[in-house]
């Protein structure tokens, strides 16, 4: 098998005749010598508006591949390979325990499932579907259900998202394959195995999660719903039991933690028995744009092609701040996506058309123990002080302000040229009286660097909404190179024990803790 990269196609001659051609030429062969051939990836070249291309990398199977490939000495040569995944010999005696249904859980039980492991995985939420009837009643009537909402229940807070499922992690082992390939068999688009930046859409997403849970029992995996982990129980330093609802007790040797980055109750009561530490995050605003402005900038002409444009801001202060994008939702909606009494935070979320008429993104600033403390739940007090404010200043719905009067430090009264299209009541409202002074003057200052890159990014009417908290978990549970954490038999796992970031390396991090149990036991 040969590897091309860098195959070029202008957008409006992009189909399949052409694409075999542009590939014949490169490699000066025939048609009839292709015998097969897979993208890996498709991305857009639009650094001239005015001359798209995509750009392939493709995987060829020929049959004349050795002649081909000394005519062509700049072409890569590749073996096939896939996720390798052995099985122990040391006899599983309990079933393996997971704390969680996000990504990390979820992927970690379908593999098990998958090779017979017959996992039990504990979610303090509801089923997705009983779960999305509490969000609409949360964001229509105000009345929120604490164990059940954007943050909590089955398929974690990335259902309530915009199904993003780009990462940044290397991927020598084809986990990200493996994700993407679970995602596809569960009824995910199969574009999303090649498009860069692939995304699902949270109306999808939420019959893949479906799919995936049918299919991890009938593999003979165990889903137990508003069951919530109260302790664990160790003895000489090694798991025996856990608790459940703070009185049922079921005895337990492998216990996976992927509970993600909300369970702040959880973090509680498990910093008293494991090695946790405290990390950097990030926290910021959630800024609205028209969808077409945004299209314009990325696309130009091209933009009724491409579709919605999404794209990814960075930019460092003077004081050394990082400023970035966060979560990009093009034709999306700004969320109420709180979990706790008396606080509010937002997130984006888009449906797989991303089709309406605004277009959202976190813009949010680094902070660190200098900021928050030293101490271990010390990011979780920042975080929660910032979301009390937030829902005292709008009194319980979603706080905006224009850009022109964030920068002028006074409340907004009416609104611009940009729509709110919001999930969650609004309120018009001074976002200053939130946030730090460092952080508003990083976003004011970082906005003045994002409109030479995106023009109109710092337009008078540009929407800001607050608060934009739960980037990342604030800690990190120690874990060695076998993914255990100073307990033997709890291994910490995806975002939530601060290890991932988002809903593809979740998944991945979920895979790799599977695998590792797998490679110890069998069955």
């Amino acid at each position: 098998m040969i590897r091309l990269r860098q195959v070029k196609i202008k957008v409006l001659e992009d189909n399949y005749d052409n694409l075999i051609l542009k590939i014949t030429k490169l490699l000066k062969i025939k048609k009839s010598d292709i015998i097969n051939f897979k993208i890996l990836k498709q991305s857009i070249d639009a650094r001239n508006k005015n001359d798209i291309y995509f750009v392939y990398e493709i995987d060829i199977n020929l049959k004349n591949e050795d002649l081909v490939l000394r005519k062509n000495k700049n072409i890569l040569k590749v073996e096939e390979d896939e996720l390798r995944i052995t099985k122990g010999k040391n006899k599983l005696n309990k079933k393996i325990i997971i704390v969680g249904s996000g990504p990390a859980g979820l992927f970690a039980g379908y593999l098990l499932a998958e090779y017979g492991y017959s996992p039990l995985i504990i979610e303090r939420g509801k089923k997705v579907e009983d779960r999305i009837i509490d969000v609409e009643n949360f964001w229509n009537n105000n009345i929120l259900d604490f164990d059940s909402n954007v943050q909590f229940g089955e398929g974690g807070a990335g259902t309530f998202s915009d199904g993003k499922l780009n990462t940044l992690i290397k991927d020598k082992e084809h986990l990200k394959e493996k994700v993407l390939d679970i995602f596809i068999k569960n009824g995910a688009p199969p574009k999303i195995a090649y498009v860069s930046n692939p995304h699902i859409g949270t109306d999808i997403l939420r019959n893949v999660i479906k799919n995936m849970r049918d299919n991890i029992i009938k593999m003979g995996g165990e889903i137990c719903y508003k069951t919530k982990l109260t302790n664990i129980i160790v003895k000489n330093n090694e798991l025996e039991a856990i608790e459940i609802n703070h009185k049922d007790i079921i005895p337990c040797s492998n216990l996976i933690l992927a509970i993600g980055h909300s369970a702040r109750d959880t973090f509680l009561m498990l910093s008293k028995k494991l090695e946790i530490i405290s990390k950097p995050f990030a926290v910021g605003l959630r800024v609205m744009h028209k969808r077409s402005m945004i299209d314009d900038n990325q696309y130009g002409k091209f933009k009724d092609i491409l579709g919605p444009a999404s794209y990814k801001l960075t930019y460092t202060t003077k004081d050394r701040r990082g400023v970035y994008s966060f979560c990009m939702c093009p034709g999306g909606y700004v969320v109420n996506a709180s979990s706790e009494d008396k606080g509010l935070v937002i997130n984006g979320m888009s449906n797989h058309l991303r089709d309406t008429e605004t277009s959202n993104s976190a813009i949010v600033v680094t902070v660190t123990k200098d900021d928050f403390g030293s101490n271990i739940l010390d990011g979780i007090n920042y975080q929660r002080e910032l979301e009390q404010k937030t829902y005292s200043l709008g009194k319980g719905k979603i706080p905006i302000q224009l850009l022109k009067d964030f920068k002028k430090n006074k409340t907004s009264t009416s609104i611009g040229n940009v729509k709110p299209i919001m999930k969650g009541d609004y309120i018009l409202s001074n976002l200053r009286d939130i946030v730090p002074d460092y952080i508003a003057s990083s976003i004011i200052e970082a906005f003045s660097d994002f409109d030479k890159k995106i023009k109109g990014f710092n337009n008078d009417d540009t929407i800001l909404a607050a608060i934009e908290t739960r980037t990342s978990s604030p800690i990190r549970i120690i874990r060695d190179d076998y993914f255990e954490s100073n307990i033997k038999g709890v291994f910490p796992c995806g975002e939530g024990a601060g290890y991932a970031g988002g809903i593809t390396s979740s998944a991945i991090d979920g895979l790799k803790v599977a695998r590792e149990l797998i490679s110890r036991y069998e069955i």
